[in-house]
């Protein structure tokens, strides 16, 4: 959870096995589980549930738009080879209702949020470190995915598209030549010393935005569970200076190339 009032991200994880029905996920839906942690989807909608010491929640997850497929009919390309790929849908512009506490205040939330769903056998590029992501949803009804996947060093990317849903419905996407990602300003994490570009100018066809962040220090150390040190963390979206959306920023592989 990202808290702009103390300026940092209250983050919580865990790792179990599946058995005993501990732990474990459906193959048929969406129904996923790890002692009292659940994310199940549930009368067209979705209720997800996080309870432990720093951080609880209990939302409901309503769909306000039909899904959005990412790539071709949900084929998502990550690179020139057609085998680094997933399966990929988002479910933009969610309706969010619920409770929320932290530091022992538990108070009622509402507001938007995304669903990304995402599955493959082999998804980074070869010669690839890591990416940068956004979901964006705007406040006109639209939203926008976009991403590129970096090459190591120097290179330059090796991968990047978008989606566009403008906010009447109608839904474009574009390829490589059509999006990039241009580094307004660095944050350099004082806890591992890795230094992230945590705010960006995006430009996606004739889309420009301005992307920076409720604050910096939003690292996520998940070391004990996926083994990934990252930057993922709330983002205003701006065009000539005006607001016109708020989404999440994912940045992977800056502290090393990522390895999945």
């Amino acid at each position: 959870m990202s808290d702009p009032k103390q300026r940092q991200l209250i983050h919580v994880q865990r790792a179990g096995r599946a058995v005993l029905e501990l732990a474990g996920a459906a193959t048929g839906d969406t129904d996923v589980w790890l002692d009292d942690w659940r994310l199940k989807r549930r009368d067209d909608g979705y209720k997800a549930q996080i309870s432990s010491i720093e951080l609880a929640l209990d939302l409901t997850l309503t769909p306000t738009q039909s899904l959005l497929l990412q790539g071709v009919n949900g084929y998502s390309r990550k690179g020139p080879d057609a085998d680094a790929a997933s399966h990929y849908y988002s479910q933009p512009q969610l309706r969010v209702k619920g409770t929320l506490r932290n530091n022992d205040i538990t108070e009622p939330v509402s507001g938007h949020a995304w669903l990304d769903h995402e599955w493959s056998s082999s998804y980074l590029p070869q010669n690839a470190a890591g990416w940068d992501w956004i979901g964006i949803n705007f406040d006109d009804g639209g939203a926008l995915m976009a991403f590129r996947m970096r090459g190591t060093g120097t290179a330059p990317p090796r991968w990047s598209t978008a989606t566009l849903r403008d906010g009447k419905g109608r839904v474009q996407h574009y390829d490589m030549n059509a999006v990039q990602f241009s580094e307004l300003r660095s944050w350099q994490s004082p806890r591992t010393g890795i230094k992230y570009p945590v705010a960006f100018r995006v430009k996606v066809g004739n889309l420009e935005l301005v992307l920076e962040p409720l604050f910096d220090d939003q690292e996520s150390d998940t070391r004990r569970t996926t083994g990934a040190l990252y930057w993922e963390g709330a983002v205003r979206a701006s065009m000539y200076g005006r607001a016109i959306g708020q989404g999440y920023l994912e940045l992977t592989g800056y502290g090393q190339p990522l390895k999945l």
